[in-house]
């Protein structure tokens, strides 16, 4: 088979990537200051590129499968087909202003507007009917103004650091995470679809297994009913008798988040022995 060209992004979201390729069972090595990296798997071959880039290499057909933010699928107009979101990195994509400037500031004089995002800038300024100057950064948009710039439109997960700069949030323009997208030229083809499905399954898997657990308990016959009918799952819980006749083994797959009420219920509905394991793949 034809090995699928995977696009790895770089810098900060490569972590979260290449974690969950490990995850899934791929590992993933980049020697310092590499590209290309080794992956343990012979249909696979990787290159890590600038999370700006991968959108148009993907449309361009040198490569099958890419990582990157939403956002700069829309800031490249990139034609390409979204897998799935992971829902990494989540950020805001937000019009911002120096606190001294009011709405009636905004649309009474040209703004000069500071940002990575020329393209969704472009289409929002026009949208509001805003008299702009548009000035391409790179990095650091938040300390243009108010010398250098009058508005900037850029990410910020919490909108703290624009608070620190003086700078309020008009309005948010877009949400954007990491995605998993693909070509359409690969999608074309009957075995690279058929693995980049495949590798859209473990990736599921991990994500479900991320927010779930295991617990293990063993319980009475007397308390057998009241625990059974009293407890979640994700379908219903695997009971085996225990040995000797004297009760059952009960597992159960649940949120990471109910384990905090739910082992003092547990405790409570008869539950001992409780184990709590963690899962590395979840296929519902």
């Amino acid at each position: 088979m034809e090995k699928l060209k995977v696009l790895l992004p770089k810098g900060r979201i490569y972590d979260n990537v290449s974690a969950m390729f490990a995850d899934a069972g791929i590992k993933i090595t980049l020697p310092d200051r590499a590209y290309r990296p080794t992956v343990n798997q012979e249909d696979l071959e990787a290159k890590v590129m600038k999370p700006q880039n991968i959108g148009k290499l993907l449309e361009l057909g040198a490569h099958d499968v890419g990582f990157t933010g939403i956002d700069w699928i829309h800031e490249t107009e990139a034609d390409v087909v979204e897998i799935m979101d992971l829902g990494f990195d989540r950020v805001r994509i937000v019009a911002a202003v120096p606190n001294d400037i009011d709405d009636v500031k905004l649309h009474s004089k040209r703004m000069i507007v500071a940002t990575e995002y020329e393209t969704i800038s472009k289409v929002w300024l026009k949208k509001q009917k805003i008299d702009y100057l548009v000035v391409r950064t790179h990095g650091a948009t938040e300390v243009f103004p108010p010398d250098d710039a009058d508005m900037i439109i850029d990410n910020t997960s919490t909108g703290r650091t624009l608070k620190e700069n003086g700078l309020r949030i008009v309005d948010t323009i877009m949400e954007s995470s990491t995605r998993m997208f693909a070509s359409k030229e690969a999608m074309k083809n009957p075995e690279k679809a058929k693995k980049i499905g495949e590798l859209k399954m473990l990736f599921e898997a991990v994500l479900v297994a991320r927010n779930r657990t295991m617990l293990e308990m063993n319980v009475s016959k007397a308390c057998f009913s009241d625990l059974v009918s009293g407890i979640p799952a994700m379908k219903s819980p695997t009971v085996a008798p225990l040995y000797g006749d004297d009760g059952y083994a009960i597992k159960i797959v649940v949120r990471k988040s109910e384990v905090p009420t739910l082992m003092p219920l547990l405790k409570k509905l008869g539950a001992t022995d409780i184990l709590e394991y963690e899962l590395l793949k979840v296929m519902p």
